[in-house]
């Protein structure tokens, strides 16, 4: 089974808004924040930095948002923050944009009637792994409970360490909607905490641990309601997927979007008289401070005849901080 939340991310409609960079678990090795998101209460709307409220908007209307994550660090951590962007996105974008939370603590009634109020749809929940097969009978099955009669869609969301027939028993039970396992992962934030733990990556894989996957498919795999998510289809495909859905939505008449999701166009130093000069319709170039920005495929043609010196071809990313992928020069 996959979830709304999980169809729009797979479509790259999810935006992805970090509230909070704190966490009272401070233990869990596998915890794959980065020092730029680790401890900070900066907040971002995928990589753009929220200074203001607008920024939000701003953002989920740059990738034409369907929904949004929250996460962090821990976002119960930060009702008030985390409610009144709750509210905000709801008010902005009406009750059809799909917002669900990711928490590693259970976090009390009180908690879950507010995020309910302030629109939140759905609440991943990933207990502590030390407590894995011993969670019936506590506050973490209590909560799915309150969860749900206060008006949200309780689920887990648990990495891939192994398997666990509890979280079966919880989906059996009805007390949780679905459970989501994501493939188990080592990244520059827990790398060395996971190679001091004797995890090592799979052979020629990139972030993809070795050991777990086989495993979870064999005892959780075949639940309809336990979804497994790879690493693979979360670079290759959800990512992707954001990347092509912003790059149609802020590219420019002249900026051509690539299989995965960024933007190439051409960049020149000559005077913008000169650009004009050649015939280029207006709707092809822009004018930049210290640069004119161009259909790549006019300015190689300028290049190859002569017309100008000077140029190279710039592919992208359409995201907020504009990453630079790759220049080729022409001249």
């Amino acid at each position: 089974m996959i979830s709304k939340g999980c169809e729009q991310c797979a479509e790259g409609g999810k935006m992805v808004l970090f509230v909070y960079g704190y966490c009272d678990q401070r233990d869990c090795f596998y915890c794959p924040l980065g020092e730029n998101r680790k401890n900070v209460r900066q907040v971002y709307a995928n990589e753009r930095p929220v200074e203001e409220d607008a920024d939000v908007i701003r953002e989920a209307k740059a990738m034409d948002a369907l929904g949004t994550s929250i996460t962090g660090g821990e976002p119960q951590e930060a009702m008030n923050k985390t409610c009144r962007y709750l509210r905000l996105l709801k008010e902005e974008f009406g009750e059809d944009h799909h917002t669900h939370l990711y928490t590693g603590i259970t976090g009390g009634r009180e908690n879950m009637r507010r995020l309910s109020e302030a629109g939140l749809d759905e609440i991943r929940f990933h207990p502590p792994y030390e407590q894995w097969g011993d969670l019936h009978g506590t506050e973490w099955e209590e909560i799915l409970y309150v969860a749900r009669e206060e008006g949200l869609t309780p689920a887990f969301e648990i990495p891939g360490i192994r398997a666990e027939e509890e979280f079966l028993e919880f989906l059996d039970e009805g007390a949780a909607d679905f459970c989501n396992v994501n493939e188990f992962e080592m990244s520059d934030g827990n790398y060395e905490r996971m190679q001091e733990e004797g995890y090592e990556l799979q052979e020629d894989h990139m972030s993809a641990v070795d050991g777990s996957k086989a495993a979870i498919l064999e005892e959780m795999g075949d639940h309809e309601r336990v979804y497994f998510c790879t690493s693979v289809f979360k670079d290759a495909a959800q990512h992707r997927s954001r990347l092509k859905r912003m790059a149609r939505n802020v590219r420019r008449e002249f900026d051509e979007v690539t299989e995965d999701g960024t933007l190439v166009y051409g960049k020149t130093t000559v005077s913008p008289d000169r650009i004009a000069n050649l015939g280029v319709p207006e709707e092809f170039y822009t004018v930049k401070t210290n640069h004119v920005e161009v259909a790549w495929w006019l300015l190689e043609e300028m290049v190859e005849n002569g017309d100008i010196d000077d140029g190279e071809i710039v592919e992208q990313y359409p995201t907020y901080d504009g990453q630079v992928v790759e220049r080729t020069p022409l001249a």
